[in-house]
């Protein structure tokens, strides 16, 4: 009788106990909120995070990959989402971000003219036309790429800079090309210049630029002294993909209610998931591992690549760069 009392006494304590807090979460964009950043809209407000005990603070937009690194690395926020090749030259360069998850699996990023302008075939069609570049964000790393890949030189081409955004700068004709991405500018440049058949587009991973897109990030610091809310937050997030790619629809229904500052309209929000979904999230390694899956091949080639153009010098090995640990 006394160890059954001792037991229901025991019982009730636990039940009475305070509940844990919800471990409080701070999430970098690299941008302003844009189709590709949907999972964190449905993990947020659809459950996910809740579930794995995490209440998200803030999802913020960002001023670039660059920026964003440099934020978690300091731990400002506390996980980000950025251009991972960007991730790998700041790596190089101190800042202690390491990446979590391949979001695109193949990068976004191409070359975009008017079509009125100059038809896109291959990256030497890029001679003679004056091409606007942001000279301190992922764009630039990516420019400089694919011309290493095709044997060009950036002195061989005319560049003027400009400062994002700066779509308005190819729509009005100061210049004739500029780099960006297929799930973020390219929906935006259609709706505003006439529909696809306006623009002329130059994918970079058909040329030369094999190398992942954007991911998930955090801080060494973190991955030290969290990893358990780092699994639970990786785990939430996957959930969400995989809701938000078999549910487009419903997906961005829950972004544009959460009515995130500076994103797009609902059609475009669409436009551009739909873009990624199409061509960017899956792979024969996401197939057979999961999504956001990365392997030390794929990251090997990212390096090579940006070693190859100049952006990275010196040594960075692989696995200071990424970890698998969190999505097995």
């Amino acid at each position: 009788m006394l160890a059954a009392f001792r037991t229901l006494a025991l019982a009730a304590l636990l039940l009475a106990a305070p509940a844990r807090a919800a471990d409080p979460v701070t999430i970098q964009l690299d941008w302003v909120p844009r189709g590709a950043n949907a999972m964190f809209f449905v993990a947020r407000d659809s459950g996910f995070f809740a579930a794995q005990g995490i209440e998200i603070a803030a999802i913020r937009p960002g001023t670039g990959s660059v920026a964003a690194l440099r934020l978690v690395g300091n731990g400002t926020a506390d996980f980000g989402f950025g251009d991972l090749p960007t991730l790998a030259v700041a790596r190089a360069s101190g800042v202690p971000v390491v990446a979590l998850a391949a979001i695109n699996q193949r990068s976004p990023l191409a070359m975009i003219a008017l079509a009125k302008t100059r038809r896109l075939t291959r990256p030497q069609d890029l001679r003679g036309l004056t091409i606007g570049i942001d000279p301190t964000g992922s764009t630039m790393i990516f420019f400089n790429a694919l011309l290493a890949a095709n044997a060009m030189k950036p002195n061989a081409l005319r560049t003027v800079v400009v400062t994002p955004p700066y779509e308005d700068t190819l729509l009005q004709g100061k210049v004739d090309a500029i780099p960006g991405y297929i799930d973020a500018e390219v929906p935006l440049l259609e709706a505003n210049s006439g529909g696809p058949a306006a623009l002329s587009i130059l994918l970079g991973a058909d040329f030369g630029y094999r190398v992942y897109g954007s991911g998930l990030f955090a801080s060494n610091a973190t991955l030290r002294d969290e990893p358990y809310l780092v699994q639970r937050f990786v785990q939430a997030y996957k959930q969400a993909f995989t809701f938000t790619i078999a549910n487009p629809d419903a997906a961005i229904a829950i972004m544009v209610k959460a009515a995130p500052a500076g994103a797009p309209p609902r059609e475009l929000l669409r436009a551009q998931l739909q873009a990624d979904i199409e061509r960017t999230f899956v792979s024969d390694n996401t197939k057979a591992h999961g999504l956001g899956w990365m392997t030390t091949g794929a990251w090997q080639r990212t390096i090579k690549v940006l070693r190859e153009q100049g952006a990275l010098t010196g040594e960075l090995p692989v696995r200071k760069v990424f970890t698998t640990r969190f999505l097995e």
